[in-house]
């Protein structure tokens, strides 16, 4: 029985060990999206911070494929030692489990939320030569043509798809569904003139605004953003109600001690905060959040059934 006890003793001692001395090593985060995308961005300046602050470097891995699949699949499947851990935006892991049975990983079983970095906000937008110069212009032209206005998504179930299938129910519109292989070809499609709106991560298409490359119709917070105080929000130019946001997050997976899991939350937290780490971030067009693993699993729970039903309601099949 002393044996039996001692064992279990030194069971329950393991974990705090092991991570008094985390980390001892470089940390990958797997980013199951391409190089330079919302998230691919924000996590690249907060993990350099938070390698000052571990005393161990932190390093990307992009491992984009199948709209994000293949690189969260992977990050489910880790070791959960707390040296390899994911970042994820919402739509891999609200999205994607919702519309594929085949996606391999359950978001609220498989991984232990560290904390949600950033908020990222939206915007439709719409190439100069588009005829609806105004939010409620193009309202009134898609409601005189049902389905003949196209729009641009980064694919199929990808959040520029999902914005606008949440516009076109609480706007009682139909647009035509144009995906193309990523947000990038997407947006040039765009820019090119060859389709005509689409909706974007504020900070993607900000750089073709001065040079009137593109034209911002909307955004998708509740309020105007102070970043471009002289466009509409969606609510308020036609749309009430109507709100459209993105996230990103840092997540372990679900095997990670919590010991571990706090020492990251920690370090994640300290360098959102930190005040040069921050403004860059704001100066991108990022809301800076750092949340609590509690508060990130409630709200990934929240979120996981409310696309889940928008996904039902507009029957969106996976390509």
């Amino acid at each position: 029985m002393r044996l039996l006890l001692a064992a279990l003793l030194l069971l329950g001692l393991s974990v705090p060990a092991g991570a008094q001395d985390f980390p001892n090593r470089p940390i990958k985060i797997l980013m199951p999206l391409a190089a330079g995308s919302a998230v691919d961005v924000v996590t690249r300046i907060v993990a350099e911070k938070m390698g000052d602050i571990l005393g161990q470097r932190l390093f990307i891995e992009n491992n984009p494929g199948a709209a994000g699949l293949i690189g969260t699949r992977a990050g489910a499947r880790a070791a959960g030692d707390g040296y390899t851990i994911v970042a994820v935006n919402d739509s891999v892991v609200t999205v994607l489990p919702n519309m594929r049975k085949d996606a391999g990983y359950d978001p609220r079983r498989d991984f232990k939320p560290i904390t949600q970095m950033v908020r990222i906000h939206w915007a439709l937008i719409a190439n100069p030569a588009f005829p609806a110069p105004t939010m409620q212009a193009f309202i009134a032209l898609a409601k005189a043509k049902p389905g003949t206005i196209d729009f641009a998504s980064g694919g199929q179930g990808s959040p520029q798809h999902m914005a606008m299938e949440i516009l076109m129910r609480a706007a009682d519109i139909k647009l035509t569904h144009v995906p193309f292989r990523g947000t990038t070809p997407a947006l040039n499609e765009v820019v090119a003139g060859h389709v005509p709106v689409m909706f974007a991560a504020l900070p993607t298409p900000l750089p073709f605004l001065p040079d009137n490359r593109l034209r911002v119709l909307g955004t998708a917070d509740p309020t105007r953003l102070p970043t471009l105080p002289d466009i509409p929000a969606i609510a308020e130019a036609g749309v009430p109600g109507f709100v459209f946001t993105a996230w990103g997050a840092l997540l372990a997976p679900a095997s990670t001690p919590d010991a571990i899991v706090t020492r990251l939350h920690d370090a994640a937290v300290a360098a959102l905060n930190d005040p040069a780490v921050k403004a860059r971030l704001v100066d991108l067009g990022y809301d800076v959040v750092g949340s609590s693993p509690a508060e990130l699993k409630a709200f990934l729970a929240q979120d996981f059934e409310r696309m889940g039903e928008v996904i039902r309601s507009a029957n969106i099949k996976a390509d």
